[in-house]
């Protein structure tokens, strides 16, 4: 094994865990509000509503992300209208076309976490807390949406963990992430094994990382709600 030519590489390879770190961080916070309001739209009861949110994510669970990114940084040169548009200054751009698909992506995957966790909240409490005179407002801030984290979190973690490794497909399309500079490493070295291994054991630690914050984050939460009772 060759040490200093893994030390090299791992150092190169540090070179693009800013721009994975943006794609991943960014997706999963746009992600994240857009899937509030979807789960809202399935929640709501109104089929205008509903239909076109569970449309959304159909399509979007239902395809690669592969073929999504594909789409939006090849597809979307197509259409003269959208080359003509104030949104071509942005989708031209390969990182716009991959945070684009990252987010979409991951918005349909939590809705349906966060849909999910709402829905497991038992009658009971929310009657309760009617009987005690509480709003609607005050219902799902002090009783459905505590409750519903705690079935959710776990979920929730191994989507924002699958959507740091789904940053590795941004490759594809040019960005020199940390797939995308291991790549351009195996082209001038031949070497990939060694440059996988390093590539490999940098998702595992930031993985890893994030593993243990949504451990405690959810032992927190538990320790609050014991403390409750």
């Amino acid at each position: 094994m060759d040490w200093v030519f893994l030390l090299d590489c791992f150092q190169r390879l540090l070179r693009g865990l800013p721009l994975t770190l943006k794609l991943a961080g960014f997706s999963c916070l746009a992600g994240f509000f857009l899937a509030w309001l979807l789960c809202a739209m399935r929640l709501s009861g109104r089929r205008v509503l509903d239909y076109p949110a569970r449309i959304f994510v159909e399509v979007f669970r239902g395809t690669p992300l592969l073929v999504q990114l594909f789409i939006f940084y090849y597809g979307f040169g197509q259409f003269a209208w959208l080359r003509e548009s104030f949104a071509w200054a942005y989708l031209r751009d390969a990182y716009w076309c991959a945070l684009l698909a990252l987010t979409l992506n991951t918005a349909a995957y939590a809705s349906e976490i966060l849909r999910g966790g709402v829905l497991s909240v038992a009658r009971g409490p929310k009657e309760a807390a009617s009987a005690l005179g509480m709003s609607r407002t005050q219902i799902w801030r002090y009783v459905i949406l505590p409750l519903a984290w705690r079935q959710m979190l776990p979920a929730y973690g191994n989507e924002i963990i699958l959507m740091v490794k789904s940053t590795s497909l941004a490759s594809i399309v040019t960005l020199m992430e940390v797939t995308g500079i291991a790549a351009k490493l195996i082209s001038e070295s031949y070497r990939p094994v060694e440059v996988f291994l390093c590539a490999g054991a940098m998702y595992l630690t930031l993985n890893f990382l994030i593993t243990r914050c949504i451990a405690l984050l959810e032992s927190r939460m538990n320790r609050a709600a014991r403390a409750r009772h």
